[in-house]
């Protein structure tokens, strides 16, 4: 008696949204968002993108869906770090969703794209539970969360979108650098003094620290205003 073919309704069952939202990680991080496709998507998963449309209504809410995975998982291993002090735990999540964005461009781009949809939810309230134990009074903590949070996705997202391109053009960083500083020491002295005196520091410096950086300027304020 022959076998007879899988019925698409047994298809779909199989067809988890957590595969799904697996596959357009991939997806993303191979191809980037313009590769993020609900064909391509049905191929890598060698199913239909019918079977995909059962579980995820559009590409918004497939990007929303798949930022707020990476996102959830960054912040749990950020959460599990044991920081001691609402400080250091801020510090922790920082750089822990600036490597994020860093190893999945597209996170920040997606950050940006979802204004007050879960994963930037998710942040906002980690970071917020931090600023109330920090003692920020509660007439200001709406901002001093939502300045930490937009510094994050900014400089992170920024950041991940400079290494992209210098990736896609073939460009090395020393030496872009280099050239870049060297650009700014012939500006005008008088009209440019700032930009040519902070010409060696843009040569020799590191993303990652100066973003932390940023980050203790912020917290630092915070404790100034107590």
């Amino acid at each position: 008696m022959p076998r007879k073919n899988p019925s698409p309704d047994k298809r779909e069952d199989a067809l988890s949204r957590e595969r799904i939202i697996e596959a357009a990680i991939t997806l993303l991080d191979t191809s980037g968002e313009s590769g993020l496709t609900f064909r391509a998507l049905a191929d890598a998963l060698a199913t239909g993108a019918g079977a995909i449309y059962w579980h995820i209504a559009h590409k918004n809410d497939l990007l929303t869906a798949v930022c707020d995975a990476v996102i959830a998982r960054t912040l749990q291993a950020a959460g599990g770090a044991g920081a001691a002090t609402p400080h250091a735990t801020v510090r922790a999540i920082a750089l822990a969703v600036f490597e994020a964005i860093d190893a999945h461009p597209w996170v920040g781009s997606a950050l940006t794209q979802a204004p007050g949809q879960l994963p930037h939810v998710r942040l906002l309230e980690h970071i917020g539970q931090q600023v109330r134990q920090l003692g920020v009074p509660e007439a200001t903590q709406w901002v001093v969360a939502c300045t930490l949070v937009n510094y994050m996705v900014g400089v992170g997202g920024q950041n991940a979108a400079n290494a992209q391109f210098a990736r896609q053009e073939g460009i090395e960083r020393d030496g872009f650098l280099a050239s870049m500083a060297n650009t700014w020491l012939a500006l005008d002295a008088d009209e440019f003094g700032f930009t040519r005196s902070m010409a060696t520091c843009l040569r020799t410096h590191d993303d990652r620290a100066d973003f932390l950086t940023g980050i203790d300027l912020i917290l630092r304020g915070i404790a100034t205003e107590d």
